[in-house]
């Protein structure tokens, strides 16, 4: 008999005694009973709202103990989860759930939450929908994932896919055991974080250790303050880690592996020479959960073989896994992704004689950000609803870009367009840049071109090859031509009476130069960021409205700056740094005390 939801939390509630740690946060921790407790009192409060068997929950809730204790409370009142990630804006929320039509909305009560911050506990705010429906099928998780077509994949995962999942990550060699503790910093919103990280540690007896920032100071003190034995993470928190400067000793450390993306072979070679840990390998997909992984590491550049029970067929050139139980999508999102029992995932792969899986890349428009998935054509349809908009190309090559044509088109669109799309779309989909051009290319049958090399040579699109491009005219002002200040002394003409402060302005100017020069280098190479810099000046905002770095990439700009001139940016000096101009943050890292 295949086990319902609410034997499967029973399971792994009651897999170690109640004593055992379980989840903790700083200097705040969580017994396995108190985890219990807290399921059972979020339950309790639950049910008071009619909550109950086949009721249909959608819930947006930042990573956190309270996300851990609604979703198990949820689960073990037989609800359907739809989980949520809290990085969504209100538009794309509300789109999910007009698809959707849960009879529950269950948050935090503010769009959104720190996506540098872990927080313990969030205060909830439970609504009830009118047009809320029941579930019709026996999924009891409900994820979101980028869909070929530009509208969101809905899919559904039943109790016996996640027992079978746990299970399987249960039998690899090398997984966290019980009494160890892990470091958990991939979102427990995705699969990954999940059912690797949570659920399993739940059914291992493994203690969940959670950072409280995305920095390599606040990962490392968590790692050494717990002594973890493992960490869980994408390619991000790896590379992040990489650039500590006088890491501590981790001496406990003995696992580290990275899902959501597959690992550039340099941050895992990085990662181990500092800390002496091959990075291993997670793969797999949120219809399917994981299909090969390797713990060790040593497998790469494979992402391992097929996890325990998984079937896998590379056909056409692309790796596809059996899912005999039936489709996992719901309200009509399958497109040609699922046939004959069988998942597409539209990775290219090849298997190789030990059984090892390679991925070649994608097969279609999506595309992985940050080691979250996005269909580009998600941000056509968002670019394509303004009025202004005739034609939309979006591409992907480190960097997302969308190249429009519009009835009146010109460089003040661009920077109305980019607004319109963080207004409607999570900060991971926004593309860096939005061009404006006369008209897009088409081939001869009438299908946009979506050649990069194409677009960037295009009149009016700001990107004369090779060189890089970003923010536009009307968003960073051009620097004042040439002529228009000073004039330099002619040859022969004696000093001035400000000749010695002019030499002192001159050795600071030096250091300030080698800053700046650094900081667009670092964006644009290190990076991979497109940026024009003829275009940046020193007035150019890092934000909104400028350059336009994310949190994630000041977070990574600030360690760089770290590493490079021997300053410390304190964590809570990170975030103020996106409400800088350039000129502000070489100013800055200067008084901070920076060495050439």
């Amino acid at each position: 008999m295949a086990p319902d939801i609410r034997a499967l939390v029973d399971r792994l509630l009651g897999a170690h005694p109640g004593d055992l740690p379980c989840l903790v946060y700083g200097d705040h921790g969580q017994s396995r009973a108190e985890v219990a407790a807290a399921v059972d009192f979020e339950a309790a409060v639950f049910a008071a709202h009619g909550i109950g068997e086949g009721a249909t929950v959608m819930l947006q809730v930042p990573p956190s103990y309270t996300q851990v204790h609604v979703l198990l409370a949820l689960w073990r009142l037989g609800a359907q989860v739809m989980l949520v990630d809290h990085r969504l804006k209100p538009p794309e929320v509300e789109a999910l759930r007009a698809l959707c039509r849960p009879q529950f909305m269950v948050s935090t009560g503010v769009p959104g939450g720190s996506l540098m911050r872990f927080e313990a506990q969030y205060e909830l705010v439970t609504s009830r929908r009118a047009d809320g429906r029941a579930s019709a099928t026996a999924h009891v998780l409900v994820q979101f994932s980028s869909g070929s077509t530009g509208s969101p994949k809905v899919i559904g995962r039943t109790a016996a896919s996640l027992s079978d999942e746990i299970d399987r990550f249960a039998a690899l060699p090398g997984m966290p055991a019980r009494g160890e503790r892990l470091l958990l910093l991939s979102s427990t919103a995705h699969s990954f974080g999940l059912l690797a990280g949570l659920l399993h540690s739940l059914l291992a007896g493994v203690t969940v250790v959670f950072a409280r920032r995305v920095s390599a100071r606040d990962m490392l003190a968590a790692a050494a303050q717990h002594e973890v034995h493992a960490v869980f993470g994408t390619p991000f928190h790896y590379e992040v880690l990489g650039t500590a400067q006088e890491p501590p000793a981790l001496p406990s450390l003995r696992v580290a592996v990275s899902g959501g993306e597959l690992m550039p072979p340099e941050t895992a070679e990085r990662f181990e020479r500092r800390f002496g840990v091959p990075v291993g390998e997670s793969y797999g997909t949120t219809e399917t959960g994981v299909i090969a992984m390797d713990v060790s590491g040593a497998s790469r550049p494979s992402v391992g073989p097929a996890a325990p029970g998984v079937v896998l067929r590379v056909r056409d050139g692309e790796l596809e896994v059996l899912l005999p139980e039936g489709s996992p999508y719901l309200h009509g999102s399958a497109g040609e992704r699922y046939a004959d029992g069988w998942l597409l995932t539209r990775d290219r792969a090849r298997i190789d004689a030990a059984g090892g899986v390679h991925l070649l890349g994608r097969g279609d428009s999506l595309v992985v950000v940050g080691g979250l998935k996005l269909d580009l054509v998600e941000v056509e349809d968002v670019l394509r609803l303004h009025p202004s908009v005739t034609a939309v190309v979006v591409v992907h090559a480190g960097a997302t870009e969308a190249y429009v044509s519009a009835a009146d088109g010109d460089a003040a669109l661009e920077g109305e367009l980019l607004r319109w799309c963080r207004d409607r779309l999570a900060d991971y989909k926004v593309p860096r840049v939005v061009r404006v051009v006369p008209d897009l290319p088409r081939t001869s049958n009438g299908k946009l071109v979506r050649r990069r090399d194409v677009l960037h040579a295009l009149p009016g699109s700001g990107c004369p090859p090779p060189a890089r491009h970003g923010p536009t005219p009307d968003r960073i002002r051009a620097a004042p031509p040439p002529g228009s200040g000073r004039h330099p002394r002619a040859p022969g003409t004696a000093p001035g009476p400000h000749s010695t402060r002019r030499r002192a302005r001159t050795m600071q100017t030096d250091v300030h130069q080698e800053i700046r020069a650094f900081v667009l280098s670092t964006i644009t190479e290190d990076m991979n960021l497109p940026l024009d810099t003829d275009r940046v000046t020193d007035d150019s905002p890092l934000g909104t409205g400028g350059i336009d770095l994310d949190s994630l990439s000041l977070i990574e700009l600030a360690l760089r700056l770290e590493r490079r001139f021997g300053v410390e940016f304190p964590d809570d000096d990170i975030e103020p740094v996106g409400a800088m101009k350039l000129g502000d943050l070489v100013q800055d890292v200067v008084r901070r005390g920076a060495t050439a």
